[in-house]
């Protein structure tokens, strides 16, 4: 009776997770379309010029500068904020599988997931940083 309700809880889990990473990539697919519609209509007009290159400054690098441009309705805040979404899934992903982990009791996987997490911590505030 113990490995059937075990099984069932593994199986809910596995079914949230997944279903998860479906929900967070269409939700960064919807926002990034949007975000280029707004950006295409308030920039149609626009010429490159491809002969020269021209490098620019990064405009939303933090969220605090994505939310300011999703306010004033900039496309380029909107789509970033999808990317953003993206790159929080798999993220996501892992924390879900901590809490799974837990509620199974299973140490060692919940170790590994812990490590994980932190790697990912660890690199996204040394990208930041640096």
């Amino acid at each position: 009776m113990k490995t059937m309700l075990r099984n069932l809880r593994n199986n809910d889990i596995e079914v949230s997770i997944a279903s998860l990473l479906v929900i967070g990539v269409l939700l960064s697919i919807i926002v990034v379309v949007f975000g280029g519609g707004i950006y295409l209509i308030r920039h149609a007009s626009n010429t490159v010029d491809y002969a020269t290159f021209n490098s620019s400054k990064a405009l939303y690098t933090d969220i605090y500068k994505i939310i300011k441009g999703i306010l004033n309705f900039k496309g380029q805040a909107v789509i970033q904020l999808g990317v953003l979404i993206l790159i929080c899934t798999p993220i996501a992903r892992v924390v879900f599988s901590i809490i799974g982990f837990v509620l199974e009791r299973d140490t060692l996987y919940t170790i590994i997931a812990l490590f994980v997490l932190i790697i990912i911590a660890c690199s996204v505030m040394l990208g930041y940083a640096g």
